[in-house]
């Protein structure tokens, strides 16, 4: 019975967002039978993504009012559930294993935890970023890469994006914090994942983040992406997070690098272009792309590999001769992102063939 509960607990996460499919080696049950009890478990499969009370979860699972709320309450503290509190009621959702399950270990992950996760990774999770067609994140450029006679559509912009959010939360990167955990951090900034509305909410009140204004979150966002960070927000217009990733640590970065051309699995509406005219050889552009799309050519200049270029910006905003620039797609390749989250999770079922 253990273990065809936690099988079915893979099934279902395995329907929610980018997946959580089953190994040969069976190392995501031993990551759910940590995180969950058998009871735990139980109730997380009674449940959906759609936010419930407990008054009405318990009379669906046929338990005592106040034992369920207990449990949903306890859940929700140990990260396996989601909620929303709004005045005098509190609601608890389904969440699937990224962005939900994982990120909120943030503030107690283990070596243990993060040894299976690793290997989890390794074994085909990382895989599930190609089947999705670029939805969960995408890639915004760095602001300084942009020149003036440029148009950027506002959900590409990261700074305005921060600008039009009301409730700023900034939280720890889980995957820089998971890889350190193994002993293979980067030692980039680790206070780098911003949280918006609900989801922000819930991690003040678990004690996983911090409240900032608009202006520090700013000067976060900008110190990251000088520290070479790649800054990714979800995929809708509106999104609920951004993260500031680097190609060591990041679950996302890290995956699409294995792929031969990342540029087809990312959403991105810009690509880096030389001035071989300009360019001097010092291979600054190489230490700053995450995605190994740069490289000398023959004359020794730099060459970008546009199957590779994710349209960052991070290798434009240092080269010391200006030879590197931003230039955007044409209007034919360029991607609008989904209006809303709930459109961006649709988008993502049908490009995994679940609708």
């Amino acid at each position: 019975m253990t273990d065809d509960i936690f099988r079915q607990l893979q099934q279902r996460l395995d329907l929610y967002s980018i997946g959580f499919p089953a190994t040969k080696s069976g190392i995501e049950i031993k990551i759910l039978k940590k995180l969950f009890s058998e009871q735990d478990a139980a109730l997380f499969l009674a449940m959906t993504p759609k936010l419930e009370t407990a008054e009405q979860v318990a009379p669906r699972i046929a338990k005592p009012l106040a034992e369920v709320a207990l449990q949903l309450e306890a859940m929700a503290e140990k990260g396996l559930l989601f909620r929303v509190r709004r005045a005098d009621t509190t609601r608890y959702g389904a969440i699937p294993f990224v962005h939900g399950l994982f990120e909120f270990q943030v503030k107690n992950l283990d070596p243990e935890l993060a040894r299976m996760v690793e290997q989890y990774h390794q074994e085909g999770f990382s895989d599930v970023f190609g089947k999705i067609g670029g939805m969960f994140l995408r890639t915004v450029p760095v602001e300084k890469s942009i020149t003036v006679k440029h148009q950027v559509a506002a959900y590409d912009d990261a700074v305005k994006i921060l600008e039009q959010t009301e409730s700023i939360v900034i939280a720890d990167c889980i995957c820089r914090k998971q890889k350190q955990a193994i002993g293979q951090g980067c030692g980039k900034a680790m206070e780098a994942c911003f949280m918006f509305g609900s989801m922000g909410q819930y991690y003040v009140d678990r004690g996983m983040g911090r409240k900032v204004d608009t202006a520090e979150a700013i000067a976060i966002l900008k110190a990251a992406q000088d520290n070479g960070l790649v800054t990714q927000p979800a995929t809708a217009q509106n999104p609920g997070g951004m993260c500031n990733c680097c190609g060591d640590c990041c679950g996302v970065l890290g995956s699409i690098k294995k792929f031969p051309k990342p540029a087809d699995i990312v959403i991105s509406n810009h690509f880096a272009q030389v001035d071989k005219s300009l360019c001097t050889g010092c291979e600054t552009c190489i230490d700053r792309c995450q995605m190994e799309a740069i490289a000398m050519d023959g004359e020794g200049l730099a060459d970008v590999n546009l199957d590779r270029c994710i349209g960052c910006g991070l290798c434009v905003t240092t080269c010391p001769t200006e030879a590197i620039a931003l230039v955007a797609k044409p209007a034919d390749r360029h991607i609008t992102p989904p209006a809303s989250t709930a459109a961006q999770m649709m988008t993502m079922a049908k490009n995994r063939g679940l609708v």
